[in-house]
């Protein structure tokens, strides 16, 4: 299987199945995201202990790179420390932005996401999710959106 039926196949998956979909009960963090060129919506759910993200959900409604990201990316950041999502985060945005960019091994089925790179229109779409875990993250209150 190449990369192109990867991606393929793994947006189609997380698109129709996404995991931690849904509210956390008790949040100690929140942050909602918005791209309004497509109109994908997005609320994330924290709880974090100390630099650990203990769990994390998300809700709302996008397209399916959108979608699928988002569900990537609470797998990937699920039980892990803040810092290392930082580097995560930075790997990732880093492969969606940079057409000639590495995919690195360890970014695991994120890789698939490298597709995106090829439609410049959707990187925002892919990317919200992160931009938004990285709002609630830092508790920040406002709004994120990709314009």
């Amino acid at each position: 299987m190449d990369l192109a039926d990867l991606y393929r196949d793994v947006i189609v998956d997380h698109n129709k199945r996404p995991r931690n979909f849904g509210r956390l009960e008790h949040p100690n963090r929140t942050a909602e995201g918005h791209n309004p060129l497509c109109g994908d919506k997005l609320h994330i759910f924290l709880d974090v202990e100390g630099d650990l993200i203990r769990d994390i959900r998300f809700e709302g409604r996008g397209c399916a790179i959108s979608t699928a990201s988002a569900s990537l990316m609470s797998e990937a950041v699920k039980g892990r420390r803040v810092a290392d999502v930082q580097h995560l985060f930075a790997s990732v945005h880093d492969m969606l932005t940079r057409h000639d960019a590495p995919v690195p091994a360890e970014l695991g089925k994120l890789a698939a996401l490298s597709g995106v790179r090829e439609y410049p229109a959707r990187v925002k779409c892919a990317s919200l999710c992160w931009h938004t875990l990285n709002a609630a993250l830092a508790d920040e209150a406002a709004p994120v959106t990709t314009e």
